[in-house]
């Protein structure tokens, strides 16, 4: 039996994207096991792998920790356990885990495959930063057997750069969704009526819907200073995730006199239901690979305000939503205006957006 390992920084990368491919490939006769710290927290990834390994490392590129013990934790895994492929994702993960399988792999024991879900260097970033993530990647690139990117912008700067041969990349756009399940039809309205109920919205407020993690890349804000910028007491914002800046972002929205129309329901399960419900979704964030929460809210019909990111821009492009420059609120304070108007305009892109997905 074929045996492959997937790696990820943390447990909620496997549950959120990577599950459906565990199972797909156990389909196929696989065994298919994760690595990753917290791996064991979610039903969906102890129901979905054969066996979950814990590993103790961080995002944060320069903890000590991953590089104290994870390098030989994984090379006597991954030794043990006679893995045909490693499939890595997440920037720390990915890095981690090549240079812990470098000599397994020369010796042709294992096959090492990186997803990169958007480079950490970027148009945009700062010329130090970009070099220096530049540099890691291409040292990782002598480890690796194949990259797979999912935006354009990282395919010519793989292709640029250098990072692995030619042949050793490709794009792929986007890690895939359920069309089953972002599908307008398989939404009740009563399930929007609850949410709606729950944020205690009356029937003529409307909301738009951002689903981000709470971290400074996400830019949420952008949103609540954008909203802050529109008189229009019925447009309300929801936040759906969690994260460090929540409390941050809920005191912004106070000081900036907003905290009744804009809501924070935590981490959900029926984005669905939100997505329905909402007159729009957007995502402010600086840097994407390709993001989900836009892929979701094209394929249930829902406009989509997208700040000029890259990934982002390659969704709603040839006008499939709305884009604006990164950290223009102004910009973004018109862009809600006219998505929450849902002008006749704005109907034909919802539906380029769809017929896109």
């Amino acid at each position: 039996m074929p045996k492959l390992l997937m790696v990820s920084t943390v447990g909620i990368t496997l549950k959120s994207f990577l599950v459906p491919y565990a199972r797909f490939f156990r389909s196929l006769g696989w065994s298919v096991d994760a690595l990753a710290r917290g791996a064991g927290e979610y039903a969906e990834n102890r129901d979905s792998f054969h066996h979950l390994h814990e590993i103790d490392w961080s995002r944060n590129p320069l903890d000590p920790r991953n590089f104290a013990e994870a390098p030989r934790f994984i090379a006597e895994l991954a030794e043990r356990e006679k893995y045909d492929i490693v499939h890595v994702h997440t920037p720390v993960a990915a890095f981690v885990t090549r240079f812990a399988l470098r000599d397994l792999r020369a010796e042709g024991r294992v096959k090492v495959v990186y997803t990169a879900h958007g480079f950490h260097f970027y148009r945009g970033n700062s010329k130090m930063k970009n070099g220096l993530f530049i540099a890691l990647e291409k040292l990782a690139g002598r480890w690796t057997d194949r990259l797979i990117v999912i935006n354009n912008e990282d395919y010519e700067a793989a292709l640029k750069h250098r990072i692995v041969p030619r042949e050793k990349l490709t794009l792929m756009p986007g890690i895939g969704i359920d069309l089953t399940q972002y599908n307008r039809s398989a939404v009740d309205d009563a399930q929007v009526a609850a949410v709606r109920k729950e944020m205690e919205l009356t029937p003529e407020d409307r909301y738009i819907l951002m689903v981000a993690e709470f971290n400074p890349g996400k830019r949420h804000r952008d949103a609540v200073n954008a909203l802050a910028q529109v008189n229009a007491p019925s447009l309300h914002l929801v936040f759906a995730g969690q994260g460090t800046l929540l409390d941050a972002t809920k005191e912004l929205a106070r000081r900036r006199g907003v905290e009744k129309r804009c809501h924070f329901p935590g981490q959900r399960t029926d984005i669905p239901a939100l997505l329905k419900g909402a007159a729009a979704a957007v995502l402010p964030s600086q840097r994407e690979g390709l993001p989900r929460s836009v892929l979701e809210a094209m394929a249930m019909g829902t406009p989509v305000i997208g700040a000029d990111a890259r990934g982002t821009r390659d969704l709603l492009a040839d006008g499939c939503g709305i884009i604006v420059p990164v950290g223009d609120t102004g910009a973004l304070a018109r862009a809600f205006w006219s998505v929450a108007e849902q002008s006749g305009e704005q109907r034909e892109v919802v539906q380029r957006a769809h017929e896109k997905v």
